[in-house]
C-alpha cells in the first residue's frame, strides 16, 4: 500500500506563534526595552550577554550554545537581512536550543517550517523586530493603512523597523494579521529594483534606505554605499555622507565612509551608523558587531 506523505506540520503553529510572542514581549521587558519601538537587534544581543560575530560564510547564520552564547552571522547577505538572521539566532538562544545552523533561504518563512524550533525562532524574529503596537503606531502616524499602503510607503516601514520589504509584507499578513493574503502577495510582485526607481527616479543597484520625519528610532543602521533617503532639508556632519541630490520625496545622500554621523532636519535627527565593506569582495563588514561603526584607519 502507498503512503502519501503528509505536508500538514506535527506540530500546532498557532500555539507555537503565541509562545514565540510572548518569549519577544519577555526579551523586551528583560532589556528594559518598550514594546513598541525599533530596536538594534545586536545592541539588544550585547545587552544579554550574546556575542554577535559577522563572517565570511555561505549561510544564514548559526547559534553556538556555550559561554559566552555566540552568533554567527553571514557578511554576504543584504543589511535588513543580517538583522533578521540575528532576531532568528537569538530566538534560538532565548528557547534554549541547542547549537544550530541555518542554511540559504529566499525569504523569511517563505517555506513552512517543517521543525518547530526553527518555526519558534522564526516567529520569534517577527515578533521581536516587529512588534503589532509598533507596526500600528507606524502606519497610524503617517495616516496610511496596511491594506491601502503603496509599495514606497511599505518600503518606508520596513525601513523604519530595518527589516526587509518583504519579510515585513510576510510578517503583517502571516505574523499579526494586518494584511490579506491576497495583498500580500500583489506587493510581493514588486522587485528592490522597481521599488529603487519608484522611490529615486533611477536605476541603481545600491541599497536604498528611507527615514521619513516620523520614523521615530534615534539611529539608523547603514553601510559604505547605502544611500539614504532622507526628510526634505537635512543637513549631515561629519563627513560620511555625502550629498547626491534633492528629490520631491526628500534629500539623497550616500554613505562615503564607516563611523556615526548625524543628519537633521528642524527638530528631527538621527545619528547614522555606517559600517564598511569590503574592498576585495561584495560583502559586508566581517567582525564583531559591536565594533562594526569604528571608523577606518586611513593608513590601512
Amino acid at each position: 500500500m502507498n503512503m502519501m506523505r503528509s505536508s500538514k506540520p506535527s506540530f500546532n503553529r498557532r500555539e507555537l506563534a503565541t509562545e514565540a510572542m510572548q518569549a519577544a514581549t519577555a526579551t523586551r521587558a528583560k532589556a528594559k526595552l518598550d514594546q513598541s519601538s525599533p530596536i538594534c537587534i545586536y545592541g539588544l544581543c550585547e545587552t544579554l550577554g550574546v556575542a554577535v560575530r559577522f563572517n565570511n560564510i555561505n549561510m544564514e547564520g548559526m547559534y553556538q550554545r556555550g559561554i559566552p552564547p555566540r552568533i554567527h552571522l553571514s557578511a554576504r547577505r543584504p543589511l535588513p537581512r543580517r538583522a533578521y538572521n540575528c532576531a532568528h539566532e537569538l530566538g534560538h538562544h532565548v528557547f534554549g536550543h541547542g547549537s544550530s545552523i541555518d542554511e540559504l533561504r529566499e525569504d523569511a518563512k517563505a517555506q513552512p517550517w517543517e521543525d518547530p524550533k526553527e518555526f519558534l525562532a522564526d516567529t520569534f524574529a517577527g515578533f521581536i523586530l516587529m512588534p503589532i503596537i509598533g507596526l500600528r503606531r507606524a502606519f497610524a502616524v503617517r495616516g496610511w493603512t496596511p491594506e491601502t499602503a503603496t509599495p514606497a510607503q511599505m518600503f518606508a516601514i520596513a525601513c523604519e523597523f530595518g527589516v526587509g520589504y518583504a519579510t515585513l509584507l510576510t510578517h503583517l499578513s502571516s505574523g499579526v494579521n494586518m494584511l490579506s493574503r491576497a495583498r500580500a502577495a500583489a506587493l510581493q510582485r514588486v522587485t528592490p529594483k522597481a521599488l529603487r526607481m519608484e522611490i529615486i527616479g533611477a536605476l541603481t543597484p545600491e541599497p536604498l534606505i528611507v527615514a521619513d520625519r516620523y520614523r521615530s528610532a534615534p539611529t539608523l543602521d547603514a553601510e559604505v554605499k547605502t544611500q539614504l533617503l532622507l526628510p526634505p532639508g537635512t543637513e549631515a556632519t561629519g563627513g560620511g555622507l555625502a550629498f547626491e541630490r534633492d528629490l520631491p520625496a526628500g534629500r539623497l545622500f550616500r554613505a562615503e565612509k564607516a563611523g556615526i554621523f548625524q543628519a537633521s532636519a528642524g527638530d528631527w535627527a538621527v545619528f547614522v551608523r555606517v559600517a564598511p565593506i569590503q574592498k576585495a569582495e561584495p560583502y559586508g563588514y566581517i567582525g564583531l558587531a559591536q565594533y562594526r561603526h569604528l571608523e577606518e584607519d586611513a593608513d590601512e
